[in-house]
């Protein structure tokens, strides 16, 4: 079958890595890709804003299958559109599409199906939410945009003042539409994993967990990104909490969503921490991480295509997959000046060497082929990805990789991994 994937970062390198693999695939077309996506398949220069030009181009080229990698155009409806066109897909509704949409729309649904989550108040207008501040004092308080934001629409106030001008930030216009309505939640204090379903609108079928890390610097220090880097699986994520995650708040997430008659399809992204009550639910995304996207596909065994499709046909309740017991871990190497203002156009040598290596994938991000040279062109450029029988071996195997990269022009962090492999050399299993 022909598939479209839409996208151009390092996730939708790895998904299509994994497509590409399967055996019901006859063409792969990724739009717009990227210099390492451009090795798997054929990339298009599509606007994905434009929801008719991307079905003008799946008619053209009988494209039977279109897979969605970024939140944008989920949100944005692309998927009723190609169902409206005939034409199958991979994602949620734009009404399902909320759960990452709109925060204020999640808090609410896990208010009324009974999902834990943090305490939280929701707010279009300044003054109320300056005064919800006031009622509830407690310190560190989340301040979030409701919309999409880019990642940058979360802040962790610290202090009273900071919490204010959080609020005023967004109610001036700093994210724009996304900031005109405010969600204030109470801090919840544990550590966070990531957790994947893939679900048909009735059934939840657990992909894996993982673990991410947001601050650029080493230590987890300095200002949030996209990710630095992640590793899969979680060893914290014990079965037990996986199947308490999938009772408490995946299935009634599933069947509320179901009740409300916006049947969730597609991946569903649970962003979750671990307190001292249980898993709670921090936040939802409509569609696969990034950079945790990249340490799954290497651990799927499964035909990725086949789990994609039996998802968008709804029959998830026969279907099982099968994973690596190995871990793996990915290294994102970002351009000197990310997150702020990354430096682009720099070049990059060295992929076939570190591609080399035993169990290391490269995926690209931020990329382009100018000539015989391969460039940067955004802030999180490579993720560089390895396997091991343990989170100590992917790590000494994605670093080893790292450096066989020459690129001047990008640095990463030096301890992905770290609070696992402190836990293995514990345990003496390192």
């Amino acid at each position: 079958m022909n598939v479209l994937l839409l996208g151009s970062g390092g996730r939708e390198h790895a998904l299509a890595w994994a497509l590409s693999a399967s055996p019901l695939l006859s063409k792969l077309y990724c739009a717009p890709g990227n210099a390492g996506i451009a090795a798997v398949a054929e990339c298009v220069a599509l606007d994905l804003t434009d929801h008719a030009s991307v079905i003008a181009f799946a008619k053209a080229n009988k494209v039977d299958f279109v897979i969605i990698g970024p939140e944008g155009p989920l949100v944005a409806g692309i998927v009723d559109d190609l169902t409206k066109a005939g034409i199958k897909s991979f994602g949620p509704s734009k009404l399902a599409a909320q759960l990452e949409g709109s925060k204020g729309f999640t808090k609410d649904l896990c208010r009324e199906f009974n999902i834990p989550t943090a305490a939280y108040g929701r707010f279009t207008d300044q003054a109320a939410a300056l005064g919800y501040l006031t009622k509830h004092p407690a310190l560190p308080i989340v301040i979030k945009a409701d919309g999409l934001a880019a990642g940058k629409g979360v802040v962790i106030a610290e202090t009273q003042a900071e919490a204010e001008a959080a609020i005023s930030a967004c109610f001036d216009g700093a994210f724009g539409a996304a900031g005109t309505e405010v969600v204030i939640e109470e801090f919840m204090t544990g550590e966070e994993v990531s957790f994947f379903c893939l679900c048909d609108g009735e059934t939840a079928l657990p992909l894996s967990s993982a673990q991410d890390h947001k601050r650029v610097f080493d230590g987890d220090k300095g200002p949030n990104t996209g990710g630095m880097g992640a590793y899969s699986p979680a060893a914290i994520f014990t079965p037990e909490l996986a199947e308490r995650t999938m009772t408490e708040i995946i299935r009634p997430t599933v069947a509320g969503m179901a009740t409300r008659g916006m049947p969730y399809k597609g991946v569903l992204y649970a962003g979750l921490i671990l307190t001292a009550d249980g898993p709670k639910l921090i936040e939802y995304n409509a569609r696969f991480g990034d950079p945790e996207t990249q340490v799954l596909m290497l651990r799927l065994k499964s035909d990725l295509l086949a789990a994609l499709l039996a998802t968008a046909d709804g029959v998830l309740k026969s279907f099982d997959l099968r994973w690596y017991d190995a871990t793996a871990l990915t290294v994102v190497m970002a351009a000197h000046g990310y997150p702020a203002t990354p430096e682009k156009g720099t070049e990059i040598k060295g992929l076939d060497a570190a591609a080399r290596l035993v169990g290391v994938e490269v995926f690209h991000a931020g990329t382009a082929k100018h000539g015989d040279k391969i460039v940067a062109t955004g802030g999180r450029v490579l993720n560089v990805t390895a396997l091991g029988e343990t989170v100590a071996e992917a790590q000494r195997q994605a670093y080893l990789a790292v450096e066989a990269i020459d690129w001047p022009g990008g640095f990463c962090r030096r301890d992905i991994g770290w609070r696992a492999v402190e836990r293995e050399t514990r345990e003496g299993t390192a």
